[in-house]
Formats: structure tokens, C-alpha cells, sequence
């Protein structure tokens, strides 16, 4: 399993944000190619002190090249160009790959 994960900061105007996150972004991104499975929040808490991040997205894919395939395709571009319509405060992009364990 690889995870692809967003860490947006706090926007100019955190309404429009979620508004357009979820009426127009996401349906982009569930257009993605091998997108195993996906969530978000907007609810990010830090244990101490303010939270660094305002909303953060995660999806799941079998591998690194699953993801970098989605990403290249045309679904994936025109998801990482929308960016701009809502997360005026940046956007951190990272991904790895999952370690499972048991305890």
C-alpha cells in the first residue's frame, strides 16, 4: 500500500474552502485512476498547542507507481490544477509507503 497525503493550511476564507472541497474537488479526485480508498477532515487538532494545518486528505493506492500514474493521468492533473480554486494558504504534499503491523 502506498498513501498519498494533503496537508492544506489555513485559508484566506475557510467557508469557500470546505464548500469547494467537497462540491468540486472531490469529485475530481474520486476520478483518479487505482484510488484504492480516500478521507479527509476538517476537524485537524494538534495535542499541543494550535494545529499547523487547517484540513488534511489521505488516499490509498497499491503501490508508488499506482499513485504516480494516477497523478500523471489526465484525472490527476486536472485535480492537482483545481488547487488553486480553494487552499489559498499552500498546500503540503507527501506519500510512503504503509508499514502494517500488529500488536
Amino acid at each position: 500500500m502506498h498513501k498519498l497525503v494533503v496537508l492544506y493550511p489555513k485559508p484566506a476564507d475557510p467557508d469557500h474552502f470546505r464548500d469547494y472541497y467537497e462540491t468540486n474537488h472531490l469529485p475530481l479526485v474520486m476520478e483518479m485512476p487505482g484510488l484504492l480508498a480516500w478521507r479527509y477532515s476538517f476537524d485537524v487538532a494538534a495535542t499541543n498547542g494550535e494545529a499547523p494545518y487547517f484540513a488534511v486528505f489521505e488516499a490509498d493506492f497499491a503501490d508508488a507507481a499506482a499513485m504516480a500514474a494516477a497523478r500523471a493521468s489526465q484525472q490527476g492533473q486536472r485535480a492537482a490544477a483545481d488547487v488553486v480554486n480553494y487552499a489559498t494558504g499552500g498546500a503540503v504534499i507527501i506519500h510512503y509507503p504503509v508499514q502494517d503491523g500488529t500488536s
